[in-house]
């Protein structure tokens, strides 16, 4: 027996033994991770067989490093409920790669096994979530941890090493079409929620990937992939905060963004991927690349060797798809990077397969066991669904609606189920729309679609609007999709849509809006609605803001509902009906329109913001807001005054029904050593109460939002007067002042 292969030995000897033992292309095989696992094999029936460029890799490297996305299916990777991996296929397709590749090395090495996970698991029967951005509307990271586990669980099962999870990107940009993988465009709660659910998936025995390292929300035109084009003051006040709560939570991988800060590409940026990453917050696993981004390198090098050591050198360690990290020997052989960097890259790997008890224990029980992971036996989902649509207007008392009611339900979004999951979505069985929804808890509905999502229908809009005069109200469900089963365009190598010729979706990876506007016809479809006299309701389901003048202007109420995921109809049947307290706050602002971005409530202090002569200078829905169906009063019980730096007060329902308090603390720095923002969310509590209820809540300032970074970028706690408030519904409730 050699040491590596003895389990008394800790994860870092046995690495270091087996590292020794190793040929330059072993090493630089467990660096790479180039093939599309839903490609490496085939299904007929019950059968699966591994394929030829699957077995080709692996006997190149004596092994694999790691296999990506063995498990998705989207129509990106071809694989459905006839061609993908079910029931006891699932783990037996594991446990195929498993053995093959532990058959074919030459000191008998596992693999990793990598499947996405930025919203729930994206393979068949995966346990689905709504997206980051309506999970940061539910100011609620406790259940997005709970729905965690529950993923972590299901991904255990299936023999899952690694989640790739959408954790780290802040929206600086809503015309970005990744905007719904955002937890919202403030640093503190991204940065609480990115906590939650790194949190929630390890406590089960799975790793997390968290993407994407870093600034890619801060795009140039809210175009993906584009220049940030920021100073390490932003960099550190906006993006950061996430990557540190994760490396605090014990994440064991980050994966490197596409984009270049400031006129350099993430993937060469050492200053951020070793100086800041690894030295500065001391974070001890490994980096994972983007999909070919590697490659993408060239534009700088102009030659695919020296990208890959430019990478390396940066301290990417494990590739994907990329040909660039498939070089590593001929960099070596030119000089351009040392063994010495392959053996620390491959060493990180290395400890984690040790770590994760691979060699001992590499295989899974091949029983469908992990399909039981679903919101019927597993509710968590559900729970955090109620919590994630936003009411922002309801005047006239137009909400909840009233089940003696005839109800008008209109719209392309009341009844289109992957119109409500978001990008990254696996084929689905079930889930329920609004339509469904509301039919469930036995409200009275006439449906009809109103119009197409993109296009145009006069028949469609002349039916809709004849079926909502004979109607008592009207409930429009519009929005948008990012839906990828019904569009005709062409992927690319990194399963971005490429083509956006004839698209039917307009959000997602590669699809950013320049308008802001809801899509086709539906602004008409609301304005003939209104013209009816009837109330409106208007249902906003998306996966990005939208611009709110005309939307807001024919409403007699809003709700927000960023994709809600598979349980969502129900969440939303149930607010309309007043079976649910509106609990959502709005993780973004909107846009009155487009024309006036940026929007974030947190600019800087040094200028007037928004101050057009045009218009009004801010949103008329910001950051926070959300109504419930009841009404709070709010009254200061003490300040922050000496070492006690924390706000707390008393919060009353004052209403007739249950409502939730969603209390956010900000602060104002009126001195320090840099600008300051003009608001900045420094904490926030959530609770039910009953009416007439009253509690008392504390919320703390932490000494880390007090910092400031000077000119060189030295952390400072400097000295000076700070103004407080307490916030709710997008209004200010207490304020006060005191001195650091």
């Amino acid at each position: 027996m050699y040491p590596y292969q003895n389990p008394a030995l800790s994860p870092e000897a046995r690495a270091e033994d087996l590292l020794g033992r190793m040929t330059l292309r072993e090493k630089v095989g467990q660096l790479n991770q180039r093939l599309y696992g839903f490609s490496c094999f085939e299904r007929k029936g019950e059968e699966l067989t591994l394929t030829e460029e699957f077995c080709q890799e692996v006997e190149r490297y004596s092994g694999l490093g790691a296999l990506y996305g063995l498990h998705r299916a989207d129509p990106w990777s071809g694989k459905n409920f006839d061609t993908g991996l079910t029931g006891t296929l699932s783990p037996r397709a594991t446990n195929l790669v498993q053995k093959y590749v532990l058959d074919h090395s030459r000191l008998g090495i596992p693999v990793l096994l990598s499947s996405e996970c930025p919203h729930g698991h994206q393979a068949l029967d995966g346990y689905l979530l709504p997206v980051n951005l309506a999970v940061g509307c539910s100011f609620s990271p406790e259940l997005l941890k709970a729905a965690a586990e529950v993923c972590g669980k299901q991904l255990k099962a299936m023999g899952i090493d690694l989640a790739l999870v959408s954790a780290l990107d802040v929206l600086r940009d809503p015309r970005w079409g990744r905007s719904e993988e955002c937890f919202g465009e403030d640093p503190y709660l991204a940065s609480q929620m990115a906590r939650a659910v790194v949190t929630g998936i390890q406590s089960q025995g799975v790793e997390v990937t968290a993407k994407h390292l870093c600034g890619q929300g801060e795009t140039t035109g809210g175009v993906n992939a584009s220049a940030a084009r920021i100073g390490p003051h932003e960099l550190r006040e906006i993006h950061l905060p996430p990557v540190k709560a994760c490396v605090e939570a014990g994440v064991t991988s980050f994966m490197a963004a596409y984009n270049e800060i400031d006129g350099i590409y993430c993937h060469a940026n050492p200053a951020l991927l070793t100086d800041l990453l690894r030295e500065e917050y001391g974070f001890a696993g490994f980096v994972m690349s983007d999909g070919v981004a590697i490659d993408q390198l060239d534009a700088v090098t102009g030659d695919r060797v020296a990208s890959g050591a430019a990478a390396l050198n940066a301290g990417v360690d494990l590739g994907l798809w990329d040909t660039a990290f498939g070089r590593l020997e001929e960099a070596v052989a030119r000089g351009l990077v040392e063994e010495s960097a392959i053996d620390r890259a491959c060493r990180r790997i290395l400890t984690l397969k040790f770590r994760r008890g691979l060699f001992e224990n590499p295989f899974v029980p091949e029983t469908d066991h992990w399909q039981s992971y679903n919101a019927e036996n597993y509710p968590q989902v559900k729970r955090l669904a109620e919590q994630t649509p936003v009411l922002l207007k309801n005047e006239a008392g137009a909400l909840p609606l009233n089940r003696a009611q005839k109800i008008a339900l209109i719209g392309p979004n009341a009844d289109a189920i992957y119109n409500q999951l978001g990008d990254y979505t696996p084929p689905v069985r079930q889930g329920t729309t609004l339509r469904l929804g509301l039919e469930k808890l036995g409200a009275k509905i006439l449906y009809h679609p109103g119009c197409p999502m993109f296009g145009s229908d006069e028949e469609l809009l002349k039916e809709a609007v004849n079926l909502a005069r004979d109607c008592d109200v009207i409930v429009a469900a519009v929005g948008g999709s990012s839906s990828r089963f019904a569009i005709a365009g062409e992927f690319d190598t990194n399963g971005a849509l490429k083509s956006q010729e004839h698209i039917t979706m307009d959000c997602g990876e590669n699809v950013d809006n320049a308008s802001l506007r809801l899509p086709g016809e539906q602004l008409r479809l609301l304005e003939l609605l209104k013209k009816t006299g009837k109330p409106l309701v208007t249902v906003l389901i998306a996966g990005r803001p939208y611009e709110m003048g005309t939307i807001d202007r024919v409403s007699d109420a809003i709700v927000c509902s960023f994709y809600p995921g598979p349980t969502g109809g129900d969440a939303l049947a149930g607010l309309l009906l007043g079976d649910i307290e509106p609990a959502g706050r709005l993780s973004v602002s909107l846009p009155d329109d487009a024309a006036r971005l940026p929007v974030y409530y947190n600019p800087k202090d040094s200028y007037r913001p928004m101050a057009y002569y045009d218009g009004a200078a801010l949103p008329k829905y910001p950051f926070g807001a959300g109504l419930g169906y009841t009404r709070f009063q709010y009254s200061l019980v003490s300040s922050p005054e000496g070492e006690c730096r924390e706000v707390c007060f008393r919060v009353t329902n004052t209403g007739d029904r249950p409502g939730w308090a969603v209390p956010q603390l900000y602060i104002h720095r009126l001195q320090g050593v840099a600008t300051s923002r003009r608001r900045q969310l420094v904490g926030f509590d959530k609770f039910l109460l009953a009416p007439g209820e009253s509690r008392e809540a504390r919320l703390p300032i932490p000494e880390e939002a007090l910092i400031q970074w000077d000119y060189a970028l030295r952390p400072t706690l400097a000295p000076g007067r700070i103004h407080w408030y307490i916030s709710d519904s997008g209004k200010e409730h207490l304020d006060g002042e005191f001195t650091v």
